[in-house]
Protein backbone atom coordinates (compact mmCIF):
# COMPACT_ATOMS: atom_id res chain seq x y z
CA UNK A 1 0.00 0.00 0.00
CA UNK A 2 1.34 3.35 -0.77
CA UNK A 3 0.89 6.51 1.22
CA UNK A 4 1.87 10.54 0.84
CA UNK A 5 3.42 10.02 4.56
CA UNK A 6 3.58 7.25 7.00
CA UNK A 7 3.93 7.88 10.62
CA UNK A 8 5.95 5.77 12.91
CA UNK A 9 4.59 5.84 16.03
CA UNK A 10 1.64 7.55 17.82
CA UNK A 11 2.97 9.49 20.90
CA UNK A 12 1.93 13.24 20.80
CA UNK A 13 4.45 14.04 17.96
CA UNK A 14 3.59 10.98 16.09
CA UNK A 15 -0.58 11.46 15.76
CA UNK A 16 -0.34 15.14 15.85
CA UNK A 17 2.11 15.17 12.95
CA UNK A 18 -0.23 12.48 10.84
CA UNK A 19 -4.07 14.61 11.94
CA UNK A 20 -2.07 17.28 10.38
CA UNK A 21 -1.14 15.70 7.08
CA UNK A 22 -4.34 14.35 6.89
CA UNK A 23 -5.88 17.72 7.12
CA UNK A 24 -3.64 19.30 4.35
CA UNK A 25 -4.54 16.58 2.19
CA UNK A 26 -2.21 13.82 2.26
CA UNK A 27 -2.80 10.23 2.07
CA UNK A 28 -1.62 9.24 5.75
CA UNK A 29 -0.89 6.18 7.66
CA UNK A 30 0.11 5.98 11.42
CA UNK A 31 1.81 2.84 12.90
CA UNK A 32 1.69 1.70 16.83
CA UNK A 33 3.40 -1.51 18.38
CA UNK A 34 1.15 -0.65 21.43
CA UNK A 35 -1.55 1.89 22.46
CA UNK A 36 -2.58 4.98 20.06
CA UNK A 37 -0.84 8.04 22.17
CA UNK A 38 2.16 6.79 23.26
CA UNK A 39 3.95 7.23 26.64
CA UNK A 40 2.35 10.20 27.10
CA UNK A 41 -1.47 9.49 26.94
CA UNK A 42 -0.34 5.36 28.61
CA UNK A 43 2.14 5.53 30.74
CA UNK A 44 3.21 9.46 30.81
CA UNK A 45 1.39 13.00 31.29
CA UNK A 46 -2.12 12.11 31.68
CA UNK A 47 -2.21 9.22 33.98
CA UNK A 48 0.61 10.95 36.50
CA UNK A 49 -2.00 13.57 36.16
CA UNK A 50 -4.95 11.48 37.29
CA UNK A 51 -2.75 10.01 40.18
CA UNK A 52 -1.64 13.96 41.63
CA UNK A 53 -5.42 15.18 41.25
CA UNK A 54 -6.11 11.60 43.79
CA UNK A 55 -2.97 12.95 45.83
CA UNK A 56 -4.91 16.73 45.72
CA UNK A 57 -7.93 15.74 46.71
CA UNK A 58 -6.97 13.29 49.58
CA UNK A 59 -4.78 16.84 50.77
CA UNK A 60 -7.37 18.57 50.25
CA UNK A 61 -9.75 16.40 52.45
CA UNK A 62 -6.82 15.90 55.48
CA UNK A 63 -6.98 19.67 55.47
CA UNK A 64 -10.30 20.76 55.20
CA UNK A 65 -10.87 21.80 58.92
CA UNK A 66 -8.69 25.04 57.26
CA UNK A 67 -11.43 25.51 55.37
CA UNK A 68 -14.31 25.46 58.16
CA UNK A 69 -15.68 21.95 57.66
CA UNK A 70 -15.28 18.55 59.24
CA UNK A 71 -14.21 15.21 57.45
CA UNK A 72 -14.11 11.89 59.09
CA UNK A 73 -10.57 10.93 59.09
CA UNK A 74 -9.96 9.72 55.30
CA UNK A 75 -7.75 7.05 53.91
CA UNK A 76 -6.83 6.18 50.85
CA UNK A 77 -8.01 3.20 48.16
CA UNK A 78 -4.94 2.57 47.12
CA UNK A 79 -5.61 -0.08 44.17
CA UNK A 80 -8.84 2.08 43.35
CA UNK A 81 -6.76 5.27 42.67
CA UNK A 82 -4.82 3.22 40.27
CA UNK A 83 -7.35 2.07 38.76
CA UNK A 84 -8.84 5.61 37.72
CA UNK A 85 -5.29 6.56 36.40
CA UNK A 86 -5.53 3.59 33.89
CA UNK A 87 -9.23 4.34 32.98
CA UNK A 88 -8.26 8.10 32.43
CA UNK A 89 -5.45 7.05 30.01
CA UNK A 90 -7.37 4.14 28.07
CA UNK A 91 -10.18 6.88 27.63
CA UNK A 92 -7.70 9.36 26.34
CA UNK A 93 -6.39 6.47 24.02
CA UNK A 94 -10.10 5.66 22.69
CA UNK A 95 -10.20 9.35 21.88
CA UNK A 96 -7.46 8.43 19.42
CA UNK A 97 -8.38 6.00 18.15
CA UNK A 98 -11.93 8.46 17.28
CA UNK A 99 -10.02 10.97 15.67
CA UNK A 100 -7.71 8.79 14.10
CA UNK A 101 -11.27 7.58 12.44
CA UNK A 102 -12.69 11.31 12.10
CA UNK A 103 -9.12 12.08 9.96
CA UNK A 104 -9.22 9.02 7.79
CA UNK A 105 -6.02 7.96 8.73
CA UNK A 106 -5.05 4.34 8.77
CA UNK A 107 -3.94 2.95 11.72
CA UNK A 108 -1.09 0.08 11.68
CA UNK A 109 -1.02 -2.08 14.37
CA UNK A 110 2.35 -3.43 14.64
CA UNK A 111 6.01 -2.87 14.99
CA UNK A 112 7.60 -0.92 12.20
CA UNK A 113 10.79 -1.08 10.36
CA UNK A 114 11.82 1.82 8.34
CA UNK A 115 13.60 0.52 5.37
CA UNK A 116 15.28 2.17 2.25
CA UNK A 117 13.67 3.45 -0.79
CA UNK A 118 10.81 5.08 1.40
CA UNK A 119 9.52 2.05 2.54
CA UNK A 120 8.24 0.57 5.84
CA UNK A 121 7.68 -2.77 7.39
CA UNK A 122 5.00 -3.85 9.70
CA UNK A 123 5.13 -6.58 11.82
CA UNK A 124 2.05 -7.69 13.54
CA UNK A 125 1.55 -9.37 17.06
CA UNK A 126 1.17 -12.77 14.93
CA UNK A 127 4.56 -11.73 13.76
CA UNK A 128 3.22 -11.42 9.88
CA UNK A 129 5.45 -8.81 7.92
CA UNK A 130 3.63 -6.20 5.55
CA UNK A 131 5.64 -3.84 3.70
CA UNK A 132 4.22 -0.25 3.04
CA UNK A 133 5.73 2.63 1.24
CA UNK A 134 5.36 6.39 1.29
CA UNK A 135 6.28 9.50 -0.52
CA UNK A 136 7.35 10.59 3.06
CA UNK A 137 8.20 8.92 6.40
CA UNK A 138 8.22 10.33 10.28
CA UNK A 139 10.30 8.72 12.64
CA UNK A 140 8.44 9.53 15.90
CA UNK A 141 9.58 6.68 18.28
CA UNK A 142 9.47 8.44 21.42
CA UNK A 143 11.66 7.35 24.39
CA UNK A 144 11.49 5.18 27.24
CA UNK A 145 13.34 5.23 30.87
CA UNK A 146 16.97 5.76 30.92
CA UNK A 147 18.95 3.21 32.98
CA UNK A 148 22.29 3.37 35.06
CA UNK A 149 25.05 1.03 34.65
CA UNK A 150 24.59 0.83 38.72
CA UNK A 151 20.83 0.94 38.97
CA UNK A 152 19.39 -1.77 36.75
CA UNK A 153 15.26 -1.72 36.44
CA UNK A 154 13.98 -4.97 37.14
CA UNK A 155 10.43 -3.69 37.14
CA UNK A 156 9.93 -5.47 40.81
CA UNK A 157 12.05 -3.21 43.00
CA UNK A 158 13.64 -1.30 40.92
CA UNK A 159 11.46 0.57 38.41
CA UNK A 160 10.96 2.72 36.22
CA UNK A 161 8.06 5.35 35.68
CA UNK A 162 5.67 2.68 34.06
CA UNK A 163 5.86 0.22 37.08
CA UNK A 164 5.52 3.39 39.49
CA UNK A 165 2.12 4.11 37.46
CA UNK A 166 0.66 0.41 38.53
CA UNK A 167 2.47 -0.91 41.54
CA UNK A 168 0.19 -3.71 43.05
CA UNK A 169 0.75 -1.58 46.83
CA UNK A 170 1.55 1.32 48.09
CA UNK A 171 5.31 0.94 49.00
CA UNK A 172 5.97 1.69 53.11
CA UNK A 173 9.23 3.35 52.04
CA UNK A 174 10.14 4.89 48.58
CA UNK A 175 13.73 6.37 47.42
CA UNK A 176 13.40 8.49 44.25
CA UNK A 177 16.66 8.89 41.98
CA UNK A 178 16.63 11.90 40.75
CA UNK A 179 14.59 15.31 40.64
CA UNK A 180 13.44 16.28 37.73
CA UNK A 181 9.39 16.50 36.75
CA UNK A 182 9.12 13.22 36.58
CA UNK A 183 11.20 12.31 39.92
CA UNK A 184 9.65 15.12 41.66
CA UNK A 185 5.87 14.51 40.99
CA UNK A 186 5.85 10.48 41.88
CA UNK A 187 7.86 11.80 44.96
CA UNK A 188 4.92 14.18 45.82
CA UNK A 189 2.34 11.70 44.99
CA UNK A 190 3.69 8.71 47.01
CA UNK A 191 4.63 11.25 49.84
CA UNK A 192 1.18 12.25 49.97
CA UNK A 193 0.03 9.12 50.09
CA UNK A 194 1.75 8.44 53.03
CA UNK A 195 4.94 6.64 51.65
CA UNK A 196 8.00 7.79 53.47
CA UNK A 197 9.83 9.36 50.36
CA UNK A 198 13.91 9.92 49.72
CA UNK A 199 14.71 11.84 46.90
CA UNK A 200 18.29 11.40 46.13
CA UNK A 201 19.83 14.19 43.43
CA UNK A 202 23.37 13.64 41.98
CA UNK A 203 23.38 17.81 41.79
CA UNK A 204 23.46 21.05 44.23
CA UNK A 205 19.46 21.51 43.84
CA UNK A 206 16.29 19.72 43.19
CA UNK A 207 15.02 20.33 39.83
CA UNK A 208 18.44 21.39 38.68
CA UNK A 209 16.82 23.03 35.49
CA UNK A 210 14.74 25.13 37.26
CA UNK A 211 15.62 28.91 38.10
CA UNK A 212 17.44 28.57 41.65
CA UNK A 213 14.90 30.52 43.61
CA UNK A 214 12.43 28.00 42.38
CA UNK A 215 14.75 24.68 43.62
CA UNK A 216 15.04 26.28 46.80
CA UNK A 217 11.22 26.96 47.83
CA UNK A 218 10.29 23.31 46.15
CA UNK A 219 13.02 21.94 48.54
CA UNK A 220 11.76 23.74 51.89
CA UNK A 221 8.78 22.83 51.20
CA UNK A 222 9.23 18.69 50.23
CA UNK A 223 10.99 18.84 53.43
CA UNK A 224 8.50 20.76 55.33
CA UNK A 225 6.01 17.92 54.06
CA UNK A 226 7.86 14.79 55.83
CA UNK A 227 10.60 14.13 52.63
CA UNK A 228 14.42 13.51 52.97
CA UNK A 229 15.77 15.80 50.75
CA UNK A 230 20.10 14.82 49.35
CA UNK A 231 21.43 16.81 47.36
CA UNK A 232 25.35 16.19 46.07
CA UNK A 233 24.27 12.58 46.64
CA UNK A 234 24.57 9.63 43.93
CA UNK A 235 23.41 6.10 44.42
CA UNK A 236 26.63 4.28 44.73
CA UNK A 237 24.47 0.81 44.39
CA UNK A 238 21.31 -1.13 45.73
CA UNK A 239 21.07 -4.49 47.42
CA UNK A 240 17.48 -6.19 46.41
CA UNK A 241 18.22 -9.32 47.94
CA UNK A 242 16.11 -9.17 50.79
CA UNK A 243 12.49 -8.54 51.06
CA UNK A 244 13.07 -4.81 50.19
CA UNK A 245 16.42 -2.97 49.10
CA UNK A 246 19.39 -1.31 51.21
CA UNK A 247 20.17 1.49 48.85
CA UNK A 248 23.68 3.13 49.26
CA UNK A 249 24.09 6.74 48.53
CA UNK A 250 27.14 8.72 49.05
CA UNK A 251 27.24 12.56 50.10
CA UNK A 252 29.95 14.89 50.97
CA UNK A 253 29.99 13.28 54.67
CA UNK A 254 30.15 9.57 53.05
CA UNK A 255 28.18 7.39 52.79
CA UNK A 256 24.70 5.87 53.83
CA UNK A 257 22.43 2.96 53.31
CA UNK A 258 18.93 3.84 53.62
CA UNK A 259 15.99 0.90 53.85
CA UNK A 260 13.51 0.99 51.29
CA UNK A 261 10.81 -1.04 49.06
CA UNK A 262 11.02 0.40 46.07
CA UNK A 263 13.44 2.61 44.67
CA UNK A 264 12.35 4.58 41.55
CA UNK A 265 14.78 5.29 38.81
CA UNK A 266 13.92 8.81 37.64
CA UNK A 267 17.33 9.87 36.08
CA UNK A 268 15.98 10.98 32.48
CA UNK A 269 14.95 9.27 29.16
CA UNK A 270 16.74 7.41 26.42
CA UNK A 271 15.48 7.59 22.91
CA UNK A 272 13.83 4.49 21.01
CA UNK A 273 16.54 4.26 18.25
CA UNK A 274 17.61 0.45 18.10
CA UNK A 275 15.85 -1.71 15.41
CA UNK A 276 14.15 0.59 13.59
CA UNK A 277 16.15 0.54 10.41
CA UNK A 278 18.06 3.10 11.00
CA UNK A 279 21.61 1.81 10.14
CA UNK A 280 20.41 0.02 7.34
CA UNK A 281 18.61 3.24 5.64
CA UNK A 282 21.91 5.27 6.81
CA UNK A 283 20.13 8.10 8.86
CA UNK A 284 22.54 9.89 10.97
CA UNK A 285 22.71 9.94 14.93
CA UNK A 286 24.33 12.03 17.26
CA UNK A 287 24.81 11.17 21.14
CA UNK A 288 21.85 8.86 20.86
CA UNK A 289 19.45 11.37 18.71
CA UNK A 290 18.44 11.53 15.78
CA UNK A 291 20.01 14.66 14.04
CA UNK A 292 17.60 16.66 11.86
CA UNK A 293 17.06 20.19 10.44
CA UNK A 294 14.87 23.16 11.34
CA UNK A 295 12.16 21.24 9.62
CA UNK A 296 13.10 17.85 10.46
CA UNK A 297 14.32 16.43 7.94
CA UNK A 298 17.61 13.76 8.21
CA UNK A 299 20.28 13.24 6.12
CA UNK A 300 18.19 10.91 4.22
CA UNK A 301 15.55 12.39 1.73
CA UNK A 302 11.91 11.74 2.38
CA UNK A 303 13.11 10.13 5.62
CA UNK A 304 11.74 13.08 8.87
CA UNK A 305 12.19 12.65 12.67
CA UNK A 306 10.29 14.85 15.49
CA UNK A 307 9.55 14.26 18.88
CA UNK A 308 11.94 12.46 21.95
CA UNK A 309 13.98 10.59 19.33
CA UNK A 310 15.77 14.05 17.89
CA UNK A 311 17.46 16.97 19.92
CA UNK A 312 16.16 19.57 21.95
CA UNK A 313 13.25 19.09 25.11
CA UNK A 314 11.76 15.81 25.85
CA UNK A 315 8.11 17.53 26.01
CA UNK A 316 4.68 16.25 24.82
CA UNK A 317 4.16 20.21 23.38
CA UNK A 318 7.44 20.25 21.95
CA UNK A 319 6.75 17.17 19.83
CA UNK A 320 3.34 18.04 18.21
CA UNK A 321 4.68 21.43 17.19
CA UNK A 322 7.56 19.58 15.32
CA UNK A 323 5.06 16.97 14.11
CA UNK A 324 2.86 20.40 12.74
CA UNK A 325 5.78 22.13 11.18
CA UNK A 326 7.37 18.95 9.83
CA UNK A 327 4.00 18.19 8.19
CA UNK A 328 3.51 21.38 6.39
CA UNK A 329 6.61 21.65 4.95
CA UNK A 330 6.50 18.31 3.61
CA UNK A 331 3.11 19.80 2.46
CA UNK A 332 5.19 22.91 0.75
CA UNK A 333 3.73 25.49 3.44
CA UNK A 334 6.07 27.61 4.75
CA UNK A 335 6.50 27.58 8.41
CA UNK A 336 8.29 29.03 10.98
CA UNK A 337 10.85 27.01 12.78
CA UNK A 338 10.46 26.39 16.04
CA UNK A 339 11.57 28.49 18.66
CA UNK A 340 13.45 26.45 21.16
CA UNK A 341 14.08 29.55 23.79
CA UNK A 342 10.15 30.03 24.24
CA UNK A 343 9.21 26.52 24.99
CA UNK A 344 7.39 26.27 28.15
CA UNK A 345 8.25 23.97 31.11
CA UNK A 346 5.63 22.63 33.85
CA UNK A 347 5.98 20.28 36.51
CA UNK A 348 2.69 19.15 38.46
CA UNK A 349 3.82 18.07 42.09
CA UNK A 350 2.19 20.61 44.44
CA UNK A 351 3.27 22.96 44.07
CA UNK A 352 3.20 23.58 41.03
CA UNK A 353 6.37 24.83 38.67
CA UNK A 354 6.42 26.47 35.21
CA UNK A 355 9.02 28.07 33.82
CA UNK A 356 9.54 29.67 30.43
CA UNK A 357 12.69 31.49 28.94
CA UNK A 358 16.31 32.29 30.73
CA UNK A 359 16.80 31.86 34.55
CA UNK A 360 18.20 34.81 36.43
CA UNK A 361 21.75 32.94 36.44
CA UNK A 362 21.64 32.29 32.28
CA UNK A 363 20.71 35.69 31.99
CA UNK A 364 23.54 37.02 33.90
CA UNK A 365 25.99 34.60 32.02
CA UNK A 366 24.66 35.79 28.80
CA UNK A 367 25.62 39.43 29.58
CA UNK A 368 22.46 40.65 30.13
CA UNK A 369 21.76 43.65 32.93
CA UNK A 370 18.72 42.71 34.37
CA UNK A 371 15.42 44.04 36.33
CA UNK A 372 13.95 41.42 38.10
CA UNK A 373 10.70 41.73 39.85
CA UNK A 374 9.24 38.81 42.46
CA UNK A 375 5.40 38.34 43.73
CA UNK A 376 5.25 36.12 46.44
CA UNK A 377 1.23 33.92 46.28
CA UNK A 378 1.54 35.22 50.31
CA UNK A 379 0.63 38.92 49.29
CA UNK A 380 -2.05 37.31 46.89
CA UNK A 381 -5.65 37.85 47.98
CA UNK A 382 -6.58 35.17 45.51
CA UNK A 383 -4.16 32.98 47.04
CA UNK A 384 -4.92 33.22 50.85
CA UNK A 385 -8.86 32.81 49.92
CA UNK A 386 -8.22 29.70 47.99
CA UNK A 387 -5.21 28.50 51.01
CA UNK A 388 -2.64 27.96 49.09
CA UNK A 389 -0.08 31.04 49.56
CA UNK A 390 3.39 28.65 49.24
CA UNK A 391 5.50 30.02 45.85
CA UNK A 392 5.63 33.06 44.41
CA UNK A 393 6.46 34.53 40.53
CA UNK A 394 9.68 35.89 39.30
CA UNK A 395 10.14 37.67 36.25
CA UNK A 396 13.48 38.74 34.60
CA UNK A 397 13.34 41.56 32.00
CA UNK A 398 16.76 43.08 29.92
CA UNK A 399 16.98 46.39 31.96
CA UNK A 400 18.50 48.36 28.44
CA UNK A 401 15.08 47.64 26.17
CA UNK A 402 12.31 45.86 28.63
CA UNK A 403 12.50 42.43 26.51
CA UNK A 404 10.94 40.00 28.72
CA UNK A 405 13.81 37.11 29.06
CA UNK A 406 12.42 34.29 31.18
CA UNK A 407 9.12 33.60 33.47
CA UNK A 408 9.15 31.48 36.61
CA UNK A 409 6.53 30.09 38.84
CA UNK A 410 5.78 28.19 41.77
CA UNK A 411 2.23 27.65 43.03
CA UNK A 412 -0.92 26.58 42.67
CA UNK A 413 -1.95 26.04 39.06
CA UNK A 414 0.88 28.30 37.60
CA UNK A 415 1.02 25.59 34.92
CA UNK A 416 -2.30 27.39 33.62
CA UNK A 417 -0.60 30.87 33.78
CA UNK A 418 2.80 30.53 32.50
CA UNK A 419 1.06 30.61 28.74
CA UNK A 420 0.74 34.15 29.61
CA UNK A 421 4.43 34.89 29.83
CA UNK A 422 5.33 32.87 26.07
CA UNK A 423 2.01 34.60 24.31
CA UNK A 424 4.03 37.81 25.82
CA UNK A 425 7.27 37.15 24.84
CA UNK A 426 6.48 35.45 21.49
CA UNK A 427 4.73 39.35 20.76
CA UNK A 428 8.12 40.84 22.59
CA UNK A 429 6.00 42.17 25.25
CA UNK A 430 7.87 44.41 26.87
CA UNK A 431 7.50 44.76 31.22
CA UNK A 432 6.04 48.04 30.86
CA UNK A 433 3.56 46.81 28.43
CA UNK A 434 2.92 44.09 31.15
CA UNK A 435 2.07 46.09 33.54
CA UNK A 436 -0.45 48.10 31.97
CA UNK A 437 -2.33 45.26 31.01
CA UNK A 438 -5.22 45.34 33.39
CA UNK A 439 -5.43 41.95 34.98
CA UNK A 440 -8.50 40.38 36.40
CA UNK A 441 -9.16 40.60 40.65
CA UNK A 442 -8.69 38.62 42.48
CA UNK A 443 -6.93 35.74 40.67
CA UNK A 444 -4.04 34.22 40.90
CA UNK A 445 -2.32 36.16 37.22
CA UNK A 446 -2.61 39.23 39.08
CA UNK A 447 0.80 38.04 40.15
CA UNK A 448 2.37 38.21 36.72
CA UNK A 449 1.55 41.83 36.46
CA UNK A 450 2.84 42.44 40.18
CA UNK A 451 5.77 41.10 39.89
CA UNK A 452 6.65 42.86 36.56
CA UNK A 453 5.77 45.73 38.47
CA UNK A 454 8.24 45.05 41.13
CA UNK A 455 11.13 44.73 38.70
CA UNK A 456 10.44 48.51 37.77
CA UNK A 457 9.49 49.64 41.39
CA UNK A 458 6.26 49.88 41.09
CA UNK A 459 4.41 47.39 42.86
CA UNK A 460 1.33 48.09 44.82
CA UNK A 461 0.28 44.94 47.25
CA UNK A 462 4.09 44.16 48.19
Amino acid sequence: MNFDVIVVGSGPGGYVAAIRASQLGLKTAIVEKESLGGICLNWGCIPTKALLKSANVFEYINHASDYGITVDKASTDFGAIIKRSRDVAESNSNGIKFLMKKNKIEVLMGTGKIKAGKKVDVTDDKGKTTEYSATSIIIATGARSRELPNLKQDGKKVIGYREALVLPKQPKKMVVVGSGAIGVEFAYFYNAMGTEVTVVEYLPNIVPNEDEDVSKQLERTFKKAGMNIMTNASVEKVDASGTGCKVTVKTKKGEEVIDADIVLSAVGIQANLENIGLEEVGIATDKGKIMVNDYYQTNIPGYYAIGDCVPGPALAHVASAEGIICVEKIAGHNPEALDYGNIPGCTYCSPEIASVGMTEKQAKEAGYELKIGKFPFSASGKAKAAGHTDGFVKVIFDAKYGEWLGAHMLGANVTEMIAEAVVARKLETTGHEIIKSVHPHPTMSEAIMEAAADAYGEVIHM
